[in-house]
């Protein structure tokens, strides 16, 4: 597997702006290309989250800190996703709501 081969060097933490950065240089910015990036770096952390986990089960050479602070990064993204999808089911409700 190539969960073997990553190390917690080679962990890299999570920007959205950096992401959102690349985005912007592009002359027109789809809201379906930020929408992906944005799901692709919280999957990016829960996939880093898996890495460190395993790599502390198998007794391998990691810190409980790394894996804890990993596992927190992974968390707090997921929340945050949540919350943004939750306030963007309530806008399109309320314009569902709206009278024309």
């Amino acid at each position: 597997m190539a969960i073997n081969s990553v190390s917690i060097a080679n962990l890299q933490p999570i920007n959205l702006n950096n992401n959102s950065n690349q985005l912007s240089k592009k002359s027109q910015v789809s809201f379906n290309e930020i929408l992906k990036a944005a799901v692709n770096n919280v999957n990016d952390a829960q996939v880093q989250s898996d890495i460190a986990t395993e790599k502390l089960i198998k007794g391998e050479k990691i810190e409980l800190h790394d894996v804890m602070i990993t596992a927190q990064k992974a968390s707090i993204s997921l929340q945050l996703a949540m919350e943004v999808r939750n306030k963007a089911v309530e806008a399109y409700q309320e314009m569902m709501r709206m009278q024309v």
